[in-house]
């Protein structure tokens, strides 16, 4: 077989996105013991991940569950997009922009409702690939074998002609369950290095079949 598509998750591998600490700062700043923000927005969370809520719904929810005015909450939901956004990774994106037109190329996200405009506006993903699936809008998520079968159908590619790069061993043991060729990303240089050892693995199992 051949490779024929490429698909790199976002947070972690695209984006940089250390932990900031900022929930520990809410909960300290609002007398909440450790964890709690968490408990208390779970639904919140859940919901926003797969799109079954609003912005406006998310906003209304948080402000409910902590207690918040709505400057508070506006605060609170930028500190949340600072570490969501995280910074680009610049030499990855690089890479994976190089991969077309030889490959199909897609992005596959476990994300939270407003995603899609928020890293549009900050990193223009949809210009880097062919196109991007983003767990909120399709109303599932990795590691749900569904997102993995809905990516190949869009790309028009049988699983085991495609390379799907996450930071998540759970989301890759998901994706080679599904027949995809999984490879955790670790750091740049193993995953670039990595994404061309099994592109040139199956151009020889091609050659030889």
């Amino acid at each position: 077989m051949t490779i024929r598509a490429i698909v790199f998750d976002i947070g972690g591998v695209l984006e940089i996105t250390p932990d900031l600490g900022w929930t520990a700062k809410w909960e300290q700043r609002l007398g909440l013991k450790p964890g709690e923000i968490d408990e208390r927005l779970n639904d919140t969370w859940r919901a926003g991940s797969i799109g079954t809520i609003s912005e406006a719904d998310v906003h209304r929810r948080v402000g409910e569950a902590l207690g918040l005015s709505q400057p508070q909450v506006e605060a609170f939901m930028a500190n949340l997009w600072e570490e969501y956004l995280g910074t680009l990774n610049v030499e990855l994106t690089r890479y994976f922009r190089s991969l077309r037109p030889k490959y199909k190329t897609a992005i596959l996200s476990n994300s939270f409702v407003g995603a899609r405009e928020k890293e549009q506006e900050h990193y223009h993903f949809d210009e880097v690939c062919d196109f991007i699936i983003y767990s909120h809008e399709v109303g599932m998520s990795k590691p749900d074998p569904r997102i993995y079968a809905l990516t190949c159908e869009r790309l028009g590619v049988p699983p085991s002609e495609v390379i799907f790069l996450d930071d998540r061993e759970g989301a890759i043991d998901a994706a080679r369950a599904s027949g995809i060729q999984g490879i955790v990303f670790k750091y740049n240089a193993q995953a670039i290095a990595d994404i061309e050892a099994c592109i040139r693995a199956n151009a020889s199992s091609s050659e030889t079949q």
